[in-house]
């Protein structure tokens, strides 16, 4: 009886916080229920279109998990179900998880200098200014260290310049990052990959996963076990692998003051402001205006994703070759993508995204964009909004090339909207004047 009303309250919170049980695959690669896309309200004429929007964009394997369960799994050319990939930059996250793990172990503190750990002299900066440099510096890009451009992942103490104080200072920089990897390796005296393996592969019975020169491998699958992992904070079925919430909560939220969406080698989405890779430039807006606030993702080079979204208990991985203009983690994909993840349910959005095949370049742009449209388009309207929907500049054009001129704007993230005849494209700008 006691077991009965315990199973029956943990039923009713479940649903009263609109949160269903999450199921969890097995151990392999082979078992994973699946739940009917259409059941979900979708259309399959809009699971078509972002089947072959993926296609065209080099995407390799592609899956949208549903309260666990695998809603949508496409794989392309010669890249199947088993084929291995790298996670980029989307490694970060997964490091940036472990790093919790090790602190919550007692092997570290991200509060202690990162030379506790790699020893003195670890960069060329002067002693006083490398001691600043504590592990949290480097979840958060705060390091101070200057970007070498000669070779952006390189982790010689050569390469490793004084720029300013730690905490002074976001930029996206690889190589202090890479670093952690030793951090942990040095502090609990276990090999990285084998510590990988005991604390996240095993525990979530990844069938994949080996870091090779810093940099993650697996199947889309197995990211897609880490996204669940991240969605179901941290516990995988009953089995915590996170118990500092604290941690947890830190990294998946903003990390320090100058960018809001960034945590904890984690993006964020759903913030007022963002920085972005290789530049210093504060952009108005989130990060991906058609994806919801609560989006938080693992986002690497050539448009590795992990994305996940606790309002709509799905996580979404998708892996390939680049698909849009790629800034090393977040692009203008995300948010074309986005836009289609959400126009999936029939009862809203319009039934194509991008029919036009609309492209915009350069983007980021200055004073001038250039949309290319169908030469029958012969009257489109064109609206640049604010993220927050404001409307900041229209245009009415015919069809091919059309050059705005967007001088006078600030920089920023806006949102094109264009319109002809009964279809309607919405794509993101970034301004950098």
């Amino acid at each position: 009886m006691k077991t009965f009303l315990l199973t029956l309250t943990l039923f009713l919170s479940l649903n009263l916080f609109g949160q269903q049980p999450y199921y969890f695959p097995p151990a392999g690669n082979t078992t994973w229920q699946t739940v009917d896309p259409l059941s979900l309200g979708w259309c399959q004429k809009r699971i078509d279109t972002l089947d072959n929007y993926l296609q065209l964009k080099n995407s390799k394997g592609f899956i949208i998990l549903k309260n666990g369960k695998i809603a949508m799994e496409r794989y392309y050319g010669t890249f199947t179900k088993d084929s291995l990939w790298y996670w980029a930059s989307a490694g970060k996250s997964l490091t940036a998880f472990l790093t919790g793990i090790a602190q919550e172990e007692g092997y570290l503190s991200i509060e202690d200098s990162t030379s506790k750990y790699l020893g003195i002299g670890w960069t060329s900066e002067p002693a006083p200014k490398e001691g600043l440099i504590k592990v949290r510096h480097q979840l958060e890009m705060t390091t101070g260290i200057e970007p070498y451009l000669d070779d952006l992942e390189c982790t010689d103490d050569t390469c490793l310049q004084y720029l300013a104080d730690a905490g002074t200072r976001w930029f996206y920089n690889t190589a202090p990052y890479r670093l952690i990897n030793d951090v942990i390796a040095q502090a609990s005296g276990i090999n990285y990959n084998q510590y990988t393996n005991s604390r996240v592969k095993n525990p979530t019975g990844m069938s994949s996963g080996t870091w090779v020169q810093d940099v993650f491998y697996s199947r889309p699958r197995d990211a897609a076990r880490f996204g669940l992992l991240m969605l179901n904070h941290g516990i995988w079925n009953t089995d915590t692998l996170m118990h500092d919430t604290n941690y947890y909560n830190a990294m998946i939220n903003t990390s320090q003051a100058f960018n809001e969406s960034y945590g904890y080698l984690w993006w964020l989405n759903g913030k007022s402001s963002a920085m972005l890779p290789g530049s210093s430039i504060v952009f108005p807006g989130e990060i991906i205006p058609n994806a919801p606030n609560d989006l938080y993702a693992a986002l690497g080079k050539n448009d590795q994703k992990i994305y996940v979204v606790p309002s709509m208990d799905m996580v979404v991985v998708r892996m390939g070759n680049t698909a849009g203009l790629s800034l090393f983690a977040v692009s203008n994909f995300d948010n074309e993508l986005w836009a289609r993840i959400m126009n999936l349910d029939c009862n809203v959005g319009v039934e194509e995204t991008n029919v036009l095949g609309v492209k915009i370049y350069p983007n980021p742009a200055q004073n001038t964009v250039t949309i290319t449209l169908p030469e029958n388009a012969i009257k489109t309207t064109v609206e640049i909004l604010t993220t927050q929907g404001q409307l900041v500049k229209n245009y009415t054009v015919g069809g091919g090339n059309q050059q705005l001129d967007i001088s006078g704007l600030a920089n920023g993230i806006y949102l094109l909207d264009i319109n002809t005849d009964n279809h309607n494209v919405k794509q993101r700008l970034v301004i950098i004047n």
